[in-house]
């Protein structure tokens, strides 16, 4: 008989140092790779990020190479975004759809230098990529396994690299990358994440990852660094407002039953939809959306009270209009927080019933979902998701609202 710890399940190169540290032997799946889903508490995990830093290995992330003369073509071709305005040493999000409009993925485009990009995604999709790329002189590689690399998110992040000795990397910007000696070889560090706050990815071979992790955690051992897991990562996403691909939405290849797929505008990343470029998949089917109307709007919620919002449904009176895709308890703001999916003509309006009045606010990039409690008292209210925070005045009618730009939430009694 195998042994449970010598299954077919994929190692990545920072595995012996995740093993060591992952105290109560919690794991999961990832892409065929073996991932920890926390190492001790949760939530110590997750306020290592938002006050110190905290360590995930996204080794697992699908990583293709596209090199050629007619690699910045193709890819342009193919994602929606006009990724000609990424520049040599930049990175940018952006999702990538089929002739429908329904988006496939969505990931990080690495202009790492002259006709040579980097594509991090969620979904295997070499096989259409390649069909994709008739017509088009590009050379494309998988090199998920050819590449280590971590999260290493945080506040204290740019001052522990620091004392690695990465001098310079407090003057790297946002969506920048930039390059590192490191044992004789080099290490690319990008200052990109999910969660969020301050913090980089660091791309590195295999060979050299459990090297790079053991003076990573030398460097920030009096800043309290440590690793964090798939239930940490869950939270700060969710926090942050950072749709995940198999979860917020089903990218449309692996959809199976028609119309549950979604669009850019459905998930709420219209911006990243350029219509300046003459040509890419889906244009004309997102063209008509946009003239149109969308069938969905993607939302971020508030709930009261400490029932979990996983999977909920979301009811106008007696209809349903739309499920919760993914939802965390947000400790920084002492609430809970979730995502779903309504049909479109409810993500504007003001649901009324006889016992709770449901406000349903857009601002642009996240739309805020709040509720009312009716009765005698009303209790007070707070609303944040992490930027910024939504203050409901007693001077004002119920259905208005005052905007706050300030990180920390704001509670106002009734």
């Amino acid at each position: 008989m195998i042994p449970h710890n010598e299954t077919m399940m994929l190692k990545t190169p920072f595995y012996s140092r995740c093993l060591a540290a992952c105290e109560i032997n919690m794991w999961e799946d990832w892409k065929g790779y073996t991932t920890p889903q926390a190492y001790t508490s949760v939530e110590q995990e997750y306020f290592a990020v938002r006050s110190n830093t905290g360590v995930f290995d996204i080794s697992p992330m699908i990583k293709y190479r596209f090199t050629g003369p007619d690699a910045g073509a193709y890819l342009n071709r193919l994602v929606t975004r006009d990724i000609r305005k990424i520049g040599v040493g930049r990175v940018a999000y952006t999702v990538w759809c089929d002739d429908n409009g329904q988006v496939m993925d969505d990931g990080t485009i690495f202009h790492l230098a002259e006709n040579d990009y980097r594509l991090c995604a969620y979904a295997r999709c070499l096989d259409w990529l390649m069909w994709s790329a008739e017509g088009f002189d590009v050379t494309i590689v998988d090199e998920t396994a050819e590449v280590a690399a971590l999260a290493v998110q945080g506040p204290t992040s740019c001052a522990i690299f620091k004392n690695m000795g990465f001098e310079g990397i407090e003057n790297l910007k946002p969506f920048g990358l930039t390059r590192f000696p490191f044992e004789g070889s080099e290490v690319m560090i990008s200052r990109t994440g999910f969660t969020g706050d301050l913090g980089y990815e660091i791309w590195v071979e295999p060979a050299l990852a459990e090297t790079f992790w053991d003076q990573l955690f030398e460097a920030g051992k009096h800043r309290e660094i440590r690793p964090i897991g798939g239930y940490a990562l869950d939270m700060l996403r969710t926090e942050a407002g950072f749709v995940q691909a198999g979860v917020d939405f089903i990218p449309a290849e692996e959809s199976i039953r028609t119309g549950r797929s979604r669009s850019p505008f459905e998930l709420g990343l219209g911006w990243l939809v350029s219509f300046d470029k003459p040509v890419f998949n889906g244009r004309k089917a997102l063209l008509k959306e946009k003239k149109e109307g969308s069938r969905y709007a993607f939302v971020y919620l508030d709930v009261d009270g400490n029932k979990p919002a996983e999977h909920a449904f979301i009811y106008s009176g007696d209809k349903a209009v739309g499920t919760v895709t993914s939802a965390a308890w947000c400790p920084t703001a002492k609430t809970n927080v979730a995502f779903a999916q309504v049909e479109a003509k409810y993500g504007k309006t003001v649901l009324r019933d006889a016992w709770r009045k449901e406000f349903l606010f857009d601002f642009g990039l996240l739309n805020v979902f709040t509720h009312w409690a009716e009765g005698p008292t009303r209790p007070h209210h707070t609303s944040s998701c992490h930027k910024w925070s939504y203050i409901y005045y007693p001077s004002y009618p119920r259905d208005k609202a005052c905007l706050c730009p300030q990180r920390s939430p704001v509670l106002v009694s009734y």
